[in-house]
């Protein structure tokens, strides 16, 4: 049974997803540099709230020490940062259409580099979906308690209002994020400006406004250099989501690559600001962070907030524009996943439904399946991600590297045509070895910890794009070279008709039976708990009639069934049928009722869809299934 959908769910699916969009209207829903920010940099942003703790936490055997390293560790990022951020304002300029690492690693590298990148970038995207989610529910339960066994339905509903919101188009998006991303913004910028003022006001050493908790006592005399490069690669977790710019830039208004790059400029720049003012503050302040298993913990930036304005209204000011933000964060993945597997998938490495656009000119099938794949992580880990976020780096890291070489690629076959070749070629090729070098890194430091996931996933997932390709490569041979029509061999077809009982919907199916066919065999599954079957209105009801018309007789076949199948009996009979019949063309009509509501099929069986379904996979080119539909 077949649902059709009426005017008042179209009314409904209106109003949440907002009304379909003409093609002559993707036009409006193109953004400026504002609206850029939320969609594509609240990823890169929202790392300042966890990529200092992630390096200092590293750092807890040293005590009060390993604050005197935070500040030249985050140093060193953010160096690496400003060369990444120069790379891709370059591979934004040459790729003006949208160069994300697929795309360039793909035209520059070859087929094998572009899968790396796509399967390391699929990955980050999905990790950084459910991360971000996790965090701000993690964030929410740490103030109130009492919803901590409740952290799956929060991560999950959260998961559910981000598709809606991005289903709705790339302009809703971006006006329902601006508020919390500027929120988020201005509030971490106002804590580091007081901060710095109040460090500078006592002298180079402020005091906390309220007491900071006893840091743990030291265990560890030095920094080693095992543990300087384990403090890096957590506090790279902050670099996550730079590329995001750059795989959106058809998402920007004319002109697209200059409102890209503010766009990306801006970001950088509000990111440099708050990681390095968070980590110049914690060095001032002697704060260090607390074990997460300890008791009361708090984030390192709840510790800041506290010890610059207190826990007054500030504080869970503050605090909930971090909450929102960081569950918001995901939102990124939502803005390019859809792109990138629209950008594989036109190189039919992934299913072709990742290049339709929904009624909302998006890639919703993009989203559909971000959102699935999230929730199967959340579901996976209970709502609790958080042992996931030095995975989701290393997939990061991957991509700029090969996006990096790829550009280096590109501009040496630019030679002669385009001026300053050898700078960008420079600045891309420092971008490369940078952050090959801190992938390298990032990968030993955190191979037991998990890393190897992610390094096992990547091959997995490359080999199952490979798959795809060759089914549709297998679909293109069968297809192409295709001659002049053939007439050659052309009969009718027998036509089968599974037939319950005689209705209005079977007298549908057999008069179109009919204008198709001499040869038609009327089939019933007849089981013992019948009182009859068909056969008491076969002579009066149907053979009369046609042989008043002077037309052939239909067969009447009745299949005895004394363990009450059906489907298996009828399926038996068509496959037997088409095999004594080489050469012909077998015609199954199958009557199907067609109702008004999606919620009525549960009242009826579902056997034709059953029968359908296997006649579609048991089948051959010579068994042809046609709906014959009943609309109530």
């Amino acid at each position: 049974m077949t649902g059709v959908v009426s005017t008042s769910d179209m009314a409904i699916q209106d109003r949440i997803f907002g009304k379909p969009l003409a093609t002559s209207e993707e036009r409006a829903e193109q953004i400026g540099v504002g609206a850029g920010i939320p969609i594509f940099g609240l990823d890169a942003l929202t790392s300042a709230a966890y990529g200092p703790e992630a390096a200092l936490a590293l750092l807890i055997p040293l005590g009060m020490l390993g604050t005197q390293y935070l500040l030249p560790i985050i140093t060193s990022i953010l160096i690496l940062l400003v060369i990444v951020f120069f790379s891709y304002r370059q591979t934004i300029a040459a790729y003006p259409s949208g160069g994300g690492s697929y795309t360039v690693a793909t035209e520059n590298l070859g087929e094998k580099a572009g899968l790396l990148a796509a399967a390391a970038l699929m990955i980050d995207y999905i990790l950084t979906a459910a991360v971000g989610i996790s965090a701000g529910v993690t964030a929410l339960t740490s103030a109130l308690p009492k919803l901590q066994p409740h952290t799956l339905a929060l991560c999950l509903l959260i998961l559910a209002i981000l598709a809606v919101v991005n289903l709705r188009g790339v302009k809703d998006t971006g006006t329902a994020f601006i508020v919390p991303t500027f929120l988020f913004i201005g509030t971490l910028i106002t804590l580091i400006a007081v901060g710095v003022f109040k460090t500078f006001a006592a002298g180079g050493h402020p005091l906390p406004v309220a007491a900071m908790p006893t840091p743990l006592p030291q265990t560890v005399q030095y920094l080693g250099l095992w543990m300087l490069l384990k403090a890096f690669s957590s506090g790279c977790a902050a670099m996550t989501g730079v590329e995001a710019v750059s795989n959106g830039v058809m998402a920007f208004r004319e002109p697209r690559s200059k409102n890209a790059q503010y766009a990306l400029t801006v970001i950088i720049g509000i990111l440099i600001v708050l990681l390095y003012g968070t980590a110049w503050l914690t060095k001032h302040y002697q704060i260090m962070a607390m074990d997460p298993d300890q008791v009361g913990y708090q984030s390192l930036l709840s510790l800041l907030v506290t010890a610059v304005f207190g826990r007054g209204w500030f504080y869970f000011l503050t605090m909930g524009s971090v909450l929102l933000a960081l569950a918001l964060s995901a939102n990124t993945a939502f803005a390019d996943f859809p792109r990138l597997t629209r950008a594989i998938a036109l190189h039919d490495y992934l299913p072709h439904v990742f290049v339709l656009r929904g009624r909302r000119l998006l890639f919703s099938h993009g989203i559909y399946a971000l959102t699935g794949l999230t929730a199967v992580i959340l579901i996976l880990f209970k709502g609790v991600t958080d042992r996931l976020i030095p995975l989701y780096a290393i997939g990061a890291f991957l991509a700029f590297t090969l996006s990096q070489a790829g550009m280096v690629v590109h501009w040496k076959k630019q030679e002669g045509e385009h001026e300053g070749r050898t700078w960008h070629m420079l600045v891309n090729g420092t971008g490369a070895v940078a952050t090959g070098i801190t992938t390298l890194v990032v990968l030993a430091s955190k191979f037991r910890a998990g890393a190897w996931v992610t390094a096992l996933l990547v091959p997995t997932l490359i080999l199952l794009m490979y798959s795809v390709k060759k089914h549709y490569s297998r679909i293109r041979d069968e297809m192409r070279d295709m001659c002049a029509l053939s007439l050659e061999n052309l009969q009718e077809p027998l036509v089968v008709i599974p037939m319950a009982g005689w209705n209005r919907i079977s007298e549908k199916a057999l008069r179109f039976g009919l204008l198709l066919s001499k040869e038609i065999k009327v089939v019933h599954v007849h089981s013992e708990d019948e009182a009859h079957g068909i056969d008491q209105d076969w002579d009066e009801k149907i053979l009369a009639p046609i042989r008043e018309q002077g037309m052939p007789d239909p067969e009447l076949v009745t299949i005895p069934s004394n363990f009450r199948f059906v489907i298996a009996p009828l399926m038996d009979y068509i496959l037997r049928l088409e095999s004594e019949n080489p050469g012909r063309k077998v015609a199954v009509l199958l009557p199907e009722l067609v109702v008004r509501h999606w919620w009525e099929n549960m009242l009826h069986n579902q056997r034709v869809q059953v029968l359908k379904l296997l006649l579609l996979v048991k089948g051959n080119q010579r068994i042809v299934v046609v709906n014959i539909p009943w609309y109530l």
